[in-house]
């Protein structure tokens, strides 16, 4: 009996187990692990009283608060927007859907610099949609505006994918079955469609949310970088590092480091909490 479990719990691994763990631990200390853990150890070896002295800055409280608000708030939108097109992908056949199937991707291919520049001439007041908020005295590039749009083309993809295959997962026949028993439009999307989305779409939020506080190269050209004002956190611990203050860069890398480690964390309890919630 011992040995048939021995010999059941062999067949249970595939070939190769070993080598390829023993690759994998390797790839990813030598990738992500060991400069995280210096990061890590720096951060470690500034004292608390410099390490609060450098975030309680106001420029570098004023940058926290532009990344973190327009990072927020270009979630929040791509939410919306990125539901409406998740769902004419999945709900409607018409000409053209792979190319905007494949546009959706197009922030992940891009250079951020590329399309940092393009939006900036976009939205520029003399841009071809800037000109038409100019007279207005609205400023979307070189203002907080142009940050929440920069962050918000980026984010779009994340929202779409998450949102792709939970969708695909709701038969159109149970719409059709609660239209049957007298459930309107809305009734029948807050009571059926909306709550299966939901772990999907607080996902595509938090993916959006997270991938928007590290961005860089699109943000620059629109934001002006005004101090006090569209300066970044990003830019901040740039500007450190060129003023060689690398203690304050760290401290700035360490915070963010923090918060992206605990916005993955949420993410897969997020996936965790929808896999329980929809196991029969």
């Amino acid at each position: 009996m011992a040995v048939r479990r021995k010999l059941l719990a062999q067949r249970r691994v595939l070939p190769g187990f070993g080598l390829t763990l023993g690759f994998t631990l390797a790839y990813l200390s030598l990738i992500v692990l060991i400069p995280l853990a210096g990061l890590a150890l720096r951060a470690a070896s500034i004292s608390s009283e410099k390490f609060w002295s450098i975030l309680k800055d106001p420029r570098v409280i004023a940058s926290f608060k532009v990344t973190f608000g327009a990072s927020f708030a270009a979630a929040l939108i791509n939410c919306i927007f990125g539901f409406i097109v998740a769902w004419v992908l999945v709900r409607y056949k018409f000409p053209g859907k792979k190319i905007v199937d494949a546009i959706v991707d197009l922030p992940f291919a891009m250079p951020t610099a590329v399309s940092g520049i393009a939006l900036t001439a976009l939205y520029a007041s003399t841009g071809w949609i800037g000109k038409f908020f100019a007279p207005m005295g609205i400023k979307i590039a070189y203002a907080w505006p142009g940050v929440m749009v920069a962050l918000t083309f980026i984010g779009l993809p994340f929202v779409v994918r998450s949102l792709q295959p939970a969708l695909e997962e709701i038969e159109v026949e149970v719409e059709e079955s609660a239209a049957s028993l007298g459930a309107g439009r809305m009734q029948t999307f807050r009571k059926i469609i909306f709550p299966s989305l939901l772990p999907s779409l607080l996902t595509g939020f938090t993916l959006a949310f997270a991938r928007a506080l590290g961005e860089y190269g699109s943000v620059v050209f629109i934001a002006g970088n005004l101090p006090m004002k569209t300066e970044i956190v990003p830019l901040m611990i740039i500007i450190k590092l060129e003023q060689y203050d690398y203690a304050g860069a760290t401290a700035l890398a360490a915070v963010m480091l923090v918060v992206s480690f605990v916005l993955l964390l949420a993410i897969n309890l997020l996936q965790a909490w929808s896999r329980k919630r929809l196991s029969p």
